[in-house]
C-alpha cells in the first residue's frame, strides 16, 4: 500500500495549522501548493476537495478535509507522536470536547464578529455557540490554569486552539486577553511551530507594492 501523506496547501490559508500539525507528527510528507481562483479549482483538485478549498491531506488511499479533522486524523495515525490521549484515557474525552470546541463554536463566533453579524439575545440558542463573551470566558478559563488543555502534555487540541487564537487575535477578532496571549505564546515557541512557519513563510508569494 502506499501510504505517502501528501499535502494540498497554501501558505495564506488554514493549511498553516496542518503543516504545524505535520512537523509535530514528524513523518515524511509531500507538499502540494496550490493557487486560489486556479489550481484550487482545476478538476484535478476538485477530485479531493470538490468545495475547491485548501487544506487537504490525501494518505496512501484516505482523503481528509478540514483543519480539525485532519488534525484529530495524524495524531490517530501517528500514535508514536503523543498528540492525543490513548483510547480508553480519561482525558479522550477532554481532548476531542476543546479541539473541537474550537473548530465549532469558536470558528463560528469568530466568523460572525469578523463578518460584523450580530446575533440578537433572543436567537443566541439558534448559534450553537451563545454569544462571543461566552465563548471567550469559557476558553480563558480552559487556558488559564496551563501548561495545556489536557492534563500535562501537548496535544493536537492545544496546537489546533492554539493556533486559531494567535490568527484571531492577529487580526483583531478576539482580544488579546493575558491568558490568550500567555498560552498561544508558549505553543508558538515549539520547535515543530517555529519550523512550520519558516516553512510557509518562505513560500509566501512575493509582495507587490
Amino acid at each position: 500500500m502506499n501510504d505517502e501523506l501528501v499535502f494540498y496547501t497554501h501558505p495564506m490559508s488554514r493549511g498553516r495549522t496542518v503543516r504545524w500539525m505535520l512537523e509535530e507528527v514528524g513523518q515524511p510528507y509531500r507538499t502540494e501548493l496550490l493557487d486560489y481562483g486556479t489550481s484550487m479549482k482545476a478538476a484535478a483538485y476538485l477530485a479531493i476537495n470538490p468545495l475547491g478549498k485548501v487544506p487537504a491531506l490525501r494518505h496512501g488511499e484516505t482523503t481528509v478535509t478540514e483543519s480539525a479533522a485532519i488534525c484529530a486524523y495524524l495524531a490517530d495515525a501517528f500514535p508514536a507522536a503523543g498528540l492525543a490521549p490513548d483510547q480508553g484515557n480519561p482525558l479522550r474525552g477532554s481532548y476531542y470536547r476543546w479541539l473541537f470546541f474550537a473548530a465549532g463554536p469558536l470558528e463560528a463566533a469568530a466568523t460572525n464578529k469578523a463578518l460584523g453579524l450580530n446575533v440578537p439575545p433572543e436567537r443566541e440558542r439558534m448559534v450553537g455557540y451563545g454569544n462571543m463573551a461566552q465563548v471567550l470566558d469559557l476558553l480563558e478559563a480552559a487556558v488559564s490554569p496551563g501548561p495545556y488543555l489536557v492534563g500535562e502534555t501537548f496535544s493536537a487540541a492545544d496546537l489546533f486552539l492554539g493556533a486559531q487564537l494567535g490568527w484571531l487575535m492577529m487580526f483583531g477578532v478576539v482580544e488579546k486577553r493575558p491568558a490568550f496571549e500567555a498560552y498561544s505564546n508558549r505553543l508558538s515557541e515549539r520547535p515543530a511551530a517555529v519550523r512550520a512557519k519558516a516553512i510557509d513563510d518562505a513560500l509566501m508569494p512575493p509582495r507587490v507594492d
